[in-house]
């Protein structure tokens, strides 16, 4: 698709902030809502997405406005079926499940992995199951219902942010330690990535592995900085 438009702007709009095209306001892809976000932080970000194209456009460049497109058109109308798609991840989640005590890969799960729960444990007033090996063990039931009411509190542009943050580390754990304002993005996606960079270090990397791995850490950064700028 050939650029459509010269002048890309920012403007205040219904209690948001929203980007325009030659003085038209954006609208999302798929229903055709008036893409609003909440800080102009965001709302400038996504302008940046756009002045950034070419002469020819570049689909795969608009990471932010298809989030934003998902929070507006997929979270914001049912906020409960986006807790309900994190909640699993909880049950789950990969910083709970650990290898045998005896093995050397224990002891580096247990030194990246166990601040990480043991802070989401105190911060959010729960209890998480460790387990070692690949049997599975229920998380405590109190536990995640007080998992999904941390969950309802959030804002749709912070869920859509955090279903991506979730699914990528396959850690609930991580996703939300990613939303504190101190947060270390790379280090918690390297801790959430640790097994398999431990099969890389013995084994040896190859170049699609490395590819993957450097397209999730992308994904990764850019959904915590949608994060971080829809509350600013």
């Amino acid at each position: 698709m050939k650029r459509f438009w010269k002048n890309v702007a920012v403007e205040i709009a219904d209690g948001g902030w929203r980007v325009t095209l030659d003085g038209r306001p954006i609208k999302t892809q798929a229903g055709g809502a008036a893409q609003i976000v909440p800080a102009r932080a965001l709302a400038e970000a996504l302008a940046a997405e756009w002045a950034a194209q070419g002469e020819e456009v570049d689909s795969k460049a608009f990471f932010l406005r298809d989030l934003a497109d998902y929070a507006i058109d997929q979270v914001a109308p049912d906020t409960a079926a986006s807790v309900a798609r994190l909640l699993p991840f909880a049950e789950t989640d990969t910083l709970c499940y650990r290898a045998d005590p005896d093995e050397p890969l224990f002891r580096r799960q247990q030194a990246a992995w166990e601040p990480l729960v043991a802070a989401c444990e105190a911060r959010h007033g729960v209890r998480l199951e460790r387990v070692s090996g690949i049997v599975a063990r229920p998380q405590p039931a109190e536990t995640l219902e007080r998992l999904r009411e941390v969950l309802a509190q959030l804002d749709p542009f912070t869920l859509a942010a955090l279903e991506t943050l979730t699914s990528i580390a396959a850690s609930l754990v991580t996703g939300l330690a990613v939303l504190e304002p101190e947060a270390d993005v790379d280090a918690l996606f390297a801790a959430a990535n640790g097994e398999e960079d431990w099969q890389a270090e013995l084994w040896g990397w190859d170049a699609q592995a490395e590819e993957r791995r450097a397209v999730r850490l992308d994904a990764f950064r850019k959904a915590a900085e949608f994060a971080r700028l829809a509350r600013a």
